[in-house]
């Protein structure tokens, strides 16, 4: 074959690449990924913190966790690698950042869909948080049922370089939207994506049922949640009065 005969920005015409040069290109790749995997766990583990924090206070201002559990993740390098090809974006770290931004995960599960929104506004209102986007899947809802919310937040991390800002996606749902999520990733999994109609229109049904459960469990909480816990700290009526007169003592 005459390769002096292929066509401009064939194969043929393109400069070699060296051994050494993809070596070293593979190498700093690597290293590449491995601290932008390194940092953005930095990033989950500050999102985790404030979660934690507020977790605690809505517990003793309110005597009420409205947080049942929280996970988080960040993408493997295989996967970081496939979104880069995807998006088709430069692969040094910082055009990485500024193009990919669901790097870093945290999903935070709610009792209430109420405390899905309580939760959000709360997280959202930090300063040193930059909200990049929002979404309200509760509101509404995708077309296979899908619902909860999603944010994309700036995160500051200070590393000894100084602060990066790194983003993370935040995902807020209640436990029974959770559940639904659980199960139709499987099931969408299982099918590599070619979910049978008959199987759509089921999970469907089942997202409706799950809408109508949260309404239903948040109205059975809101008529108990007012009553009065203070004895299960040792409040009893004597402590109480007792207290009482010491904290009016001239």
């Amino acid at each position: 074959m005459d390769v002096s005969a292929a066509p401009a920005g064939t194969l043929a015409t393109r400069p070699a690449v060296g051994t050494q040069e993809m070596l070293a290109f593979a190498v700093g790749l690597r290293d590449t990924v491995q601290r932008l995997s390194m940092e953005h766990r930095f990033a989950v583990a500050e999102v985790e913190t404030k979660v934690m924090i507020l977790r605690e206070e809505f517990l003793h201002l309110h005597r009420y966790n409205p947080i049942e559990h929280v996970k988080s993740r960040v993408k493997s390098p295989k996967s970081l690698i496939e979104k880069v090809l995807r998006k088709g974006c430069a692969p040094d770290a910082e055009a990485i950042r500024a193009s990919i931004r669901d790097i870093a995960g945290v999903r935070v599960t709610c009792s209430f869909i109420q405390d899905c929104y309580r939760v959000l506004e709360a997280l959202t209102a930090q300063d040193d948080l930059r909200v990049l986007e929002i979404k309200d899947y509760i509101a509404e809802p995708k077309a296979n049922g899908y619902r909860s919310l999603h944010a994309i937040v700036e995160v500051p991390v200070f590393l000894s370089s100084g602060a990066l800002p790194l983003a993370v996606e935040i995902q807020i749902r209640s436990v029974a939207q959770d559940f639904w999520a659980s199960l139709e990733h499987k099931i969408f999994y299982k099918y590599d994506g070619e979910v049978p109609e008959r199987l759509r229109a089921e999970l469907a049904a089942a997202a409706a049922s799950a809408a109508a459960l949260d309404d239903r469990m948040e109205q059975l909480h809101a008529e108990v949640h007012g009553a009065s816990d203070l004895a299960d700290d040792g409040f009893d009526e004597l402590t109480l009065q007792r207290l009482w007169g010491l904290a009016h003592t001239p």
